[in-house]
């Protein structure tokens, strides 16, 4: 399939484009599906377990992944102009103001984590269960990156009255394990649909 696409530039465009769409659904999608999981008991129906996060960002790597680093950034790109257009998308709403926040720096991050992550997925070789995993969760960290970043400048600056701990722990810290978990979920998902869809 790459063969192909190196050799036919209007099918290459139109394969970024539609993956980009795609993705931009899923990233809307995942931002309105929580994390959990159910545990199965013997007396009663299963008991459903949240955990902290939705599938946003897991969302946003899966499309780079499969659609590769030019889909996923449009696709970040898409959902970023969205949500600061006022389109509440955001976890607390949208619009320009939303660039202030001190979340902002996580969302902002998408776009060179996607960039990462499907660069480092469509390389040769790597589109293994392991891999694909590695580099969802290398993007992951390159959001994480890039937020932390944020919430150090922010502090620095004095544009929060937040404790700079707090925040990264609010932030960061109590999310990426469960983030780290859904990287290995959709590295599998992400195997399933390259096989499906016949990228090398």
């Amino acid at each position: 399939m790459q063969d192909g696409l190196r050799c036919n530039p209007s099918l290459k465009a139109f394969t970024a484009w539609s993956g980009a769409i795609a993705g931009l659904m899923i990233i809307l999608a995942g931002g309105m599906v929580p994390v959990g999981f159910f545990v199965p008991s013997i007396s009663s129906p299963p008991i459903l377990i949240n955990l902290p996060g939705t599938w946003q960002v897991p969302s946003a790597l899966l499309c780079a992944l499969v659609a590769g680093p030019r889909a996923g950034v449009i696709a970040a790109l898409a959902y970023l102009t969205l949500g600061l257009l006022h389109i509440p998308i955001f976890d607390g709403g949208g619009g320009l103001e939303y660039g202030a926040t001190p979340g902002f720096g996580y969302l902002a991050g998408f776009i060179p984590a996607a960039w990462i992550s499907g660069r480092l997925a469509n390389q040769k070789g790597m589109d293994g269960l392991i891999p694909q995993t590695l580099s969802a969760v290398a993007g992951l960290f390159c959001l994480h990156i890039i937020g932390v970043s944020n919430l150090v400048i922010g502090h620095i600056s004095q544009r929060w009255a937040f404790d700079l701990m707090e925040m990264i722990y609010s932030y960061s810290l109590g999310a990426l394990p469960t983030q780290i978990v859904l990287c290995s979920a959709i590295g599998v998902i992400s195997v399933l649909l390259r096989r499906l869809l016949l990228i090398e």
